[in-house]
């Protein structure tokens, strides 16, 4: 294979891969590195690197990783959270260094990959297709790998919305593309009803959708208010109807009264509600440079509750970087993603929104769920997001690429 295809096949496989399990992730990253220094283009890729706006939130995020871990204690876990910390930089960076084309071939990969995980889940649950472990978390709701599959079908649901919505936001509509934006919000209905068995992964849908009209419509007060009341419907209708989306909010709001009231218990909310608050108070315990990378579990050990004794990560990235690298940590992380937000809100279009979407869900996923540092999620929604993020710096033709067209039907 030529060199100029090698880092195309790459990502593609690493974005084809993206709702396997977590092994398989781990290589598809290893292969995109070894391509990418294969193929050269270093310095080229380097200038792209130099002029992203994400270049200096992603250098403070690195360097003060690196300044805490120098000069604040270390402990059993600050190897494994090192790596998990640069890994997380590394994705990222990834994707910036990458060229317009092959951002492209990476989101035709993650297509792929999502419509035949899709099928997959649709013929396990018919038993047309056997449990496998290459498609297990993607049909049986089981840790932190199926939360990682349910976002990104939040991901493709979000996708669809926005794209349906440019159809019939064209003032250029024709009755032609009707038809095609009708199937697109049949789509996410299957992907809600079908493919997001987590709380996370539906607050991370309908903030996108929600977030896309306002991106849309920004300038038109009217048409904006028009279409979130219809969103608030479409939502109420396919996701709140839902006997089992009823009863997952409902156990929440149990168990955070409870969690409030002191019982302690396995209870998703429960732990979590714990967890935001021992962290937080590690944070505030020191501020500025944090109990060192690593820190996070001793202190858990001493502060939480012996029931929840075995976790290893506060379920929140931000939390998680605030009590091992203080306040100025927590910011640098933050800042990643808000920057990545502003940029793509600053593009009106098509990829601006998208974009825009893609970032929400990653701050949800983040803030509610260990998004980045566990691998299992890190290695994958992160990839995908910043894909997104990526094509923020491309003509808008970039998606046309990776999605057909309906302009050219009508």
């Amino acid at each position: 294979m030529h060199r100029a295809q090698l880092v195309k096949a790459a990502v593609f496989l690493w974005a084809l891969v993206v709702f396997m399990p977590v092994g398989a992730n781990y290589l598809g990253a290893v292969v995109v590195l070894a391509a990418l220094m294969a193929a050269g283009e270093g310095g080229e890729r380097m200038a792209r690197l130099r002029v992203h706006p994400l270049r200096w939130p992603l250098a403070a995020y690195v360097g003060w990783t690196l300044v805490v871990f120098a000069l604040r204690p270390h402990y059993p876990e600050t190897a494994s959270n090192v790596w998990h910390g640069l890994r997380i930089a590394t994705t990222m960076a990834i994707t910036l260094v990458l060229s317009d084309e092959e951002a492209v071939w990476a989101l035709r990969g993650f297509l792929i990959a999502a419509f035949l995980a899709l099928l997959a889940l649709v013929l396990t649950h018919t038993l047309v297709l056997p449990d496998w472990i290459l498609w297990h978390n993607v049909a049986v709701m089981k840790g932190n790998k199926s939360i990682n599959d349910a976002l990104l079908f939040a991901l493709l649901g979000a996708s669809a919305a926005v794209w349906g919505l440019a159809q019939l936001g064209d003032a250029r509509l024709r009755w032609l593309k009707v038809g095609p934006a009708f199937a697109l919000v049949v789509a996410m209905a299957v992907v809600v009803t079908l493919a997001l068995p987590s709380r996370t992964s539906l607050l991370g849908l309908l903030a996108a959708v929600f977030a896309a009209c306002v991106h849309q419509w920004r300038g038109r007060l009217g048409v904006l208010a028009a279409a979130i009341c219809v969103a608030g419907a479409v939502a109420g209708a396919l996701v709140w109807q839902a006997p089992s989306v009823q009863q997952k909010f409902r156990l929440g709001v149990q168990e955070i009264e409870a969690a409030q009231g002191g019982a302690v218990s396995e209870g998703s909310w429960v732990v979590r509600f714990h967890m935001y608050r021992e962290t937080t108070r590690m944070m505030l315990d020191q501020p500025w440079t944090g109990w060192g990378i690593g820190g996070w579990t001793t202190q858990w050990h001493r502060r939480g509750p012996k029931l929840l004794y075995d976790y290893n990560m506060p379920h929140n990235d931000f939390l998680w970087m605030g009590a091992q690298a203080g306040i100025p940590g927590l910011l640098t992380l933050l800042f990643i993603v808000l920057a990545g937000l502003r940029l793509a809100w600053r593009r009106h279009d098509l990829a601006g929104r998208l974009a825009f979407v893609a970032m929400l869900i990653l701050l949800v996923a983040t803030s509610v769920n260990s998004a980045m540092r566990d691998a299992a999620i890190g290695l994958s929604l992160p990839w995908i997001a910043f894909l997104y993020l990526r094509l923020v710096q491309a003509p808008e033709s970039a998606w046309d690429r990776v999605l057909p067209s309906w302009r050219r039907l009508a």
